[in-house]
């Protein structure tokens, strides 16, 4: 097999598990909505980006969660696509990165740090692009707080499941 060969594959497996994560980070954000008074959503989102960012590595944890998020979001809410993409793709990459695949106990600190990332993100969005003042965007805290406790509570241990089951090639 000719050296390009091994990388040319391993290129085609990320872009490839990129995309079906993609998916399914934007229909678990789309298919389960609870509309909050804000006018945005509670949606299981956090859940597929955890399960996604924990499980593989940071490229498709990041790339996955920011572009299945922004899709939904071009959806439901356009005017947060942008925002979005920066904000999960973000928190799919740090996830993913300090996870590292390692250990419960990583999760768990990894589910901590990248869901107050997105937790600090939209709020500053709120607050300094969307102009909702203190308030507004301290509204919107609670519902992103819940988002990410179930996200983790629901997504480390299939995470978990899922990533001692794959081949390396995969991961």
């Amino acid at each position: 097999m000719p050296a390009g060969s091994f990388k040319t594959e391993v290129f085609l497996v990320q872009t490839s598990l990129i995309a079906i994560m993609s998916a399914l980070v934007a229909v678990a954000t789309l298919i389960f909505r609870i509309p909050n008074p804000m006018g945005g959503y509670f949606n299981l989102g956090d859940v597929a980006i955890f399960i996604v960012a924990l499980t593989f590595n940071p490229a498709v944890g990041g790339l996955a969660s920011g572009i299945g998020s922004a899709i939904a979001d071009l959806i439901g809410f356009p005017a947060f696509a942008i925002p979005t993409l920066i904000i999960k793709g973000l928190e799919g990459f740090l996830a993913s990165l300090v996870s590292g695949r390692k250990s419960l106990l990583r999760d768990v600190i990894t589910v901590v740090l990248a869901g107050g990332e997105m937790i600090l993100g939209y709020f500053f969005v709120e607050l300094l692009v969307f102009q909702w003042g203190w308030a507004g965007a301290l509204a919107e805290v609670p519902g992103n707080v819940t988002q990410i406790v179930i996200g983790g509570v629901v997504g480390i241990p299939i995470a978990y499941v899922v990533r001692r089951r794959l081949p390396e090639i995969l991961k």
